[in-house]
């Protein structure tokens, strides 16, 4: 079976991949200036609980793990 994968998708990723790794202190802000897929990415990341804000914010214990997650994956990979 073939999964296919969405835009919203690869774009959540791309800004998951954006934060910091390095402390919990730290986040992002998308302005209203971005591209609608990043924040539709943004959107789509505070809905499923993986940040603080619908616009960035600061990554939730479980997007801090997702991310941790997300960069060995594209360690591997690179």
């Amino acid at each position: 079976m073939i999964k296919t994968y969405s835009d919203t998708f690869f774009e959540e990723m791309k800004l998951l991949a954006k934060f910091p790794q390095k402390s919990q202190l730290e986040g992002l802000k998308i302005h209203k200036e971005a591209s609608p897929s990043v924040i539709q990415a943004a959107q789509s990341l505070f809905d499923k609980g993986l940040t603080t804000q619908h616009d960035g914010g600061y990554l939730t214990d479980s997007g801090l793990e997702t991310a941790e997650h997300l960069h060995h994956v594209l360690i591997a990979l690179n």
